[in-house]
């Protein structure tokens, strides 16, 4: 980060001279933002769906660890990350 020196500038000046700064840093920190996308979380019949499989399966497959899967307000959900990261690690 620069250094910037208020000696002998006026008061104008220092502000520009803050100002200016603040600006590269936000544009700095605007270049390596990622803004977070929410999570998708699909049900057990949309889950089946996408992995063309059936409902046994998906169950089998969630006892044995394959996949996890989220109780939300008494129904089973699955994140989309999730899945898609477990069958491309195959």
């Amino acid at each position: 980060m620069e250094q910037l020196q208020f000696i002998g500038i006026s008061p104008e000046q220092q502000l520009t001279a803050i100002s200016n700064d603040f600006k590269k840093q936000l544009d700095e920190l605007k270049k390596s933002f990622e803004p977070k996308t929410p999570e998708e979380y699909l049900s057990r019949k949309e889950t089946a769906d996408l992995l063309k499989i059936n409902l046994s399966s998906l169950w089998n497959w969630t006892k044995k660890g394959r996949l996890k899967s989220y109780g939300i307000s008494g129904k089973v959900y699955y994140k989309r990350s999730e899945i898609e990261q477990a069958f491309t690690a195959l």
